[in-house]
């Protein structure tokens, strides 16, 4: 039986916190932290933290659209940061924590077009949703020590939603 697995890119700041949200879903099949959209190839952690890369940290979700579609996707995305933030998101400052979305077929761009395009005209912000949405990159993996950290290092990832800000702002604009 062959797989129709996709794969999806999203830039939401720190790829710490992106993860845990997707890879709890029905038809995630893996979430990947990792960098993409710079001009540095194999690059460092310590080289995206710098701001200096033009990478944003990002995480890629391989998943099964039978099971969770892109749609579904998109919509778990936009609660999970601050589409109005052009200068991060939270406490994590600098171009390589903007938000993002990546996308990797023109279907994909259309329904991230539309998505943001709700978002705009029904959602709970009042400001202008600065996230991109520009044409997937080469992604480059991150180090082993970010990949699952919330399951690494429970404390230290509950701690990083409650003290950046992220937690109480998701639970402030979204049921």
């Amino acid at each position: 039986m062959k797989n129709n697995y996709k794969v999806a890119t999203f830039a939401g700041g720190c790829f710490w916190c992106m993860v845990k949200p997707f890879d709890e879903q029905p038809g995630i099949i893996n979430v990947t932290s990792g960098y993409t959209g710079g001009d540095i190839k194999n690059p460092t952690y310590e080289e995206v933290k710098s701001g200096k890369s033009g990478h944003y940290e990002a995480v890629q979700i391989k998943y099964n659209p039978d099971v969770f579609t892109y749609a579904s996707l998109l919509h778990l995305f936009w609660q999970q940061v601050d589409p109005t933030d052009d200068g991060g998101q939270f406490f994590d400052r600098g171009s390589q924590y903007r938000t993002a979305i990546f996308y990797h077929s023109s279907a994909q761009y259309e329904l991230a077009a539309a998505s943001k395009r709700d978002m705009e005209e029904n959602g709970p912000f009042r400001d202008p949703i600065v996230t991109e949405i520009l044409p997937a990159a080469v992604f480059y993996e991150a180090e082993e020590e970010h990949q699952k950290f919330y399951k690494k290092n429970p404390e230290k990832y509950r701690a990083e939603r409650v003290e950046s800000g992220r937690e109480g702002f998701i639970n402030s604009h979204w049921d």
